[in-house]
């Protein structure tokens, strides 16, 4: 775990839940609208009452790409890099574990973990 926050004053609460090994997107108080990555504003309807919910964690995969070069230290090649859409609407960038779930299927959550910094949400089949 971190000692100290990480991220800007946006991201933060979605880092700290990262830490409890929680998955959270905002809402938009005035329209239901779910959102991800973080913004100081809704997409929707451009109103600032957002809040912070649990995610269920599941998604569909939508598109794949297997990267071959070393591009950060931590991650050797090769290894997926897929968009999913979350259950809750939004998508997001992430990795897929091996073996990496083809375009349609359905994941979940887990955890990837890194030193000095709260770990990344990535995604493996689902159960």
């Amino acid at each position: 775990m971190t000692d100290q926050p990480f991220g800007d004053p946006t991201t933060a609460p979605f880092w700290a839940a990262a830490e409890r090994r929680e998955l959270v997107i905002q809402r938009c108080v005035a329209c239901d609208g779910h959102q991800f990555y973080p913004r100081p504003f809704c997409l929707a309807c451009g109103g600032g009452d957002l809040e912070w919910v649990p995610a269920a964690g599941t998604a569909t995969v939508h598109a794949t790409t297997t990267v071959h070069l070393q591009v950060l230290p931590d991650m050797d090649p090769p290894y997926v890099v897929a968009l999913v859409e979350l259950d809750e609407g939004p998508r997001l960038v992430t990795n897929l574990l091996d073996p990496a779930p083809a375009i349609g299927e359905r994941v979940q959550v887990q955890w990837r973990e890194r030193d000095g910094a709260p770990p990344l949400p990535v995604f493996g089949a689902a159960a």
